[in-house]
């Protein structure tokens, strides 16, 4: 029977990894913080808004996907960097793709969040206007 090669003190130490990235696309990519920051206000809005269990899921679904599409967009960014140093138009097609990636998530995000709470919110204001 041949051994696994499978160990927790290795899986531990992955997460050492991709927390350190975390780290480093924090301090390094301010259009991160950014959506980080309207993460944060989606989340108090929802929470505020009392949304259902499934705006939930489509407003947390919204931001891991423009996260992820940013995340992946700087590693590209970084290896294309790493690749090649001088300007070059075939990587600044690719760097183009990968942040249209990123505006096309964060647009999705943008529809997810006015289709939930533009509603609520105009429910909220009606009834404002009632007292």
């Amino acid at each position: 029977m041949a051994r696994s090669n499978f160990s927790w003190k290795d899986r531990i130490r992955s997460f050492s990894y991709a927390f350190n990235g975390l780290k480093i696309v924090w301090q390094e990519e301010h259009n991160f913080r950014i959506h980080l920051i309207a993460a944060v206000v989606a989340i108090v809005l929802s929470y505020l808004l009392r949304i259902s269990p499934y705006e939930w899921l489509a407003i947390i679904f919204s931001i891991g996907f423009v996260l992820v599409s940013e995340l992946l967009n700087t590693a590209l960014e970084h290896l294309a960097d790493f690749v090649c140093q001088e300007r070059n138009p075939n990587i600044k097609r690719i760097k183009d793709v990968a942040a249209a990636a990123v505006m096309l998530s964060s647009i999705t995000a943008l529809l997810i969040g006015l289709i939930i709470f533009i509603p609520k919110l105009l429910l909220w204001c009606s009834l404002a206007q009632l007292f």
